[in-house]
Parts: structure tokens; C-alpha cells; sequence
């Protein structure tokens, strides 16, 4: 599309936290059901700690991307 702003780097940022940050919710409450049924029996800290690692890499993940993308993985208007 013609005219199309680009997302500033803040916005990016900004939209990358809230999607983590759901993220992660979503991931230690699937965590919290899921681990006992493979036998896995970690303290609560322990999950949640997890938890962040997780959360953390994807942020980093998620924003590098919607940065590339937005830089670099644009589709001209030929469809090319």
C-alpha cells in the first residue's frame, strides 16, 4: 500500500511487551497444567523463573522481526 507509515521503533517495542506479556501468562499457566503430566514437579518460583527465560528471549525475538520486517521484508506493489 501507497503511503503506509512505517511502525517507529518505540511502537514496535511497545507491542512486542504486550504480546509477551500475555505470553506469558498463557505460557505458565500451560506450564502449571502440562508439566505433571509429564512428571515434572518444580517448585512454583522455579516455573515462573522459567517462565522469564522464556518470555525474555521471545521479546527479543519478536521485536527483532517486526523490525526486520519493517525495514527489509517489504512486498512491493507487484506483488514481487
Amino acid at each position: 500500500m501507497c503511503g503506509e507509515m512505517k511502525q517507529t521503533k518505540k511502537m514496535s517495542m511497545l507491542e512486542a511487551w504486550v504480546n509477551i506479556g500475555f505470553g506469558y501468562i498463557i505460557n505458565v499457566a500451560v506450564q502449571f497444567t502440562v508439566y505433571p503430566f509429564f512428571g515434572i514437579d518444580i517448585p512454583i518460583s522455579t516455573n515462573l523463573w522459567i517462565g522469564l527465560i522464556f518470555t525474555v528471549v521471545s521479546l527479543l525475538r519478536t521485536y527483532g522481526i517486526r523490525r526486520w520486517f519493517n525495514n527489509n521484508g517489504k512486498i512491493n506493489n507487484n506483488g514481487k
